[in-house]
């Protein structure tokens, strides 16, 4: 068994394992782009970080609507680079001010449209947090904003690079699971009833007008920031928003299908109880599980979270099953990828994870990609259309969940078949002054 996962391997060498070694961009050239951060948290600046190694970026602004987390920002910065950039709360005035060549955009899901196609327009490439978009409509605007500005957008769905997923992805495609009819996703958590948070007073330095932006100005609530805002649907989409579309990319890589022909969601918060938001307390509005039926030509793909239950009991906690008539393949996170075939199921062939640390992620690969696309021309390997296809698909399944029924979907036409009302939640109205993004 072990000999053929090393033969396994070395026909593949030439293809997804070399991606562990990032190409040396432009060898002998010392140009540094001008490169820029709105959203300074936590992960915005740990794709900063991976910017700054790389060596091929002077970072010229930092972009928060938060001071006190520009600052915080500020400190790390001084301990990786002697640039000194410019501090911003809004991203307009920064892009008119300091011209950036690279934009990163960090921001809650909301914010993704509005910050990219101003960032496109302004002559940046952009390297952007998944997903694309809040709704299937700004999405769609992104991609089309990259093709008129002609543009690189990179899309943080770092699995598309991994070691394991690359070699794991070619050993799917092999043909060595056989015919495959299903795909179950799933991510499971840990967690129990939820108990409304007080609103609070904004607190100093955080302009929570701004932060709300296009969505509805809530009353400030620390459950939402910092951190928070993915289980709040007026600024993201929950875990199938989240987590989801990493796994939902996945599915698309595998597959030379693009879109579903119907989609099904169920859920709720059975465990964490009714949402609530009011003038005085809040809590999440998320389902805290849902399970979604995604009808493709040639099969039928599942995916399925809870946020409670994690207990181990199963044996992945999260990833991909591809059911063939060969036997299963599961596409993993920290537990690799594994087959185990239908005949002789105890031989498995494994293949141990290969990721960035602490996070357990690949993003200095994926920086490296970016860098070499923009460089070269060629696409990016995460690239800004097939992320929106993977978007769509998490954004169809919470527009079912909403409404309580099926989806027929025609995905050439991004529209919902003879349903109005489903095609009235492909996009959302904005609150005054933010104008809603039409190219």
């Amino acid at each position: 068994m072990t000999l053929d996962r090393r033969r396994f391997l070395a026909a593949t060498a030439g293809t997804g394992l070399a991606l562990a070694t990032p190409t040396i961009l432009g060898a002998g050239k010392a140009k540094r782009f001008r490169t820029a951060l709105i959203g300074s948290g936590w992960w915005g600046m740990n794709i900063l970080s991976e910017a700054i190694k790389a060596g091929r970026s002077e970072v010229v602004a930092l972009c928060d609507c938060d001071q006190t987390q520009i600052e915080t920002s500020l400190d790390e910065l001084s301990e990786m680079t002697a640039d000194s950039p410019k501090t911003f709360g809004d991203y307009r005035e920064m892009l008119e001010q300091v011209k950036p060549e690279i934009v990163i955009v960090s921001t809650p899901d909301h914010w993704h449209a509005l910050n990219t196609i101003e960032a496109l327009k302004a002559g940046a490439h952009v390297f952007l947090e998944k997903p694309t978009g809040h709704t299937v409509l700004e999405s769609r605007a992104i991609v089309n904003a990259a093709q008129q500005a002609d543009r690189v957008v990179q899309v943080g769905l770092h699995r598309r690079i991994g070691p394991h997923h690359v070699s794991g992805m070619n050993f799917l495609k092999s043909g060595k699971v056989g015919d495959v009819g299903m795909v179950r996703m799933f991510v499971q958590g840990r967690g129990g009833a939820e108990a409304p948070t007080p609103n609070s007073d904004v607190p100093r330095g955080l302009d929570w007008e701004m932060y709300c932006g296009p969505a509805p100005l809530r009353p400030f609530n620390r459950r939402i920031h910092p951190g928070g805002f993915r289980n709040f649907l007026d600024f993201a989409n929950g875990t199938l928003g989240d987590w989801g579309v990493h796994w939902l990319d996945q599915l698309l890589w595998w597959t030379d299908e693009k879109y579903p022909k119907r989609v099904f969601s169920s859920g709720g918060r059975p465990i964490a109880g009714d949402a609530v938001s009011n003038d005085k307390e809040q809590t999440t509005d998320a389902p805290d599980s849902q399970a979604v039926i995604y009808e493709f030509e040639s099969f039928t793909a599942t995916w399925e979270h809870r946020k409670f239950g994690g207990n181990g009991a199963e044996r992945h906690p999260f990833g991909c099953y591809f059911y063939g008539t060969e036997g299963v393949f599961h596409m993993g996170w920290r537990d690799g990828w594994t087959f185990y075939p239908a005949r002789n199921p105890d031989q498995s062939i494994h293949e141990s994870p290969v990721l960035q640390e602490p996070d357990g992620h690949n993003i200095a690969l994926l920086w490296h990609d970016f860098l070499e696309a923009i460089h070269t021309g060629k696409k990016p390997v995460a690239e800004v259309e097939q992320s929106h296809l993977a978007t769509n698909l998490s954004l169809l399944g919470m527009m079912s969940w909403k409404l309580g029924r099926s989806i027929e979907w025609d995905g050439q036409q991004e529209r919902a078949i003879n349903d109005d009302e489903a095609n009235a939640l492909l996009k959302r109205e904005y609150r005054d002054p933010w104008v809603y993004p039409e190219l």
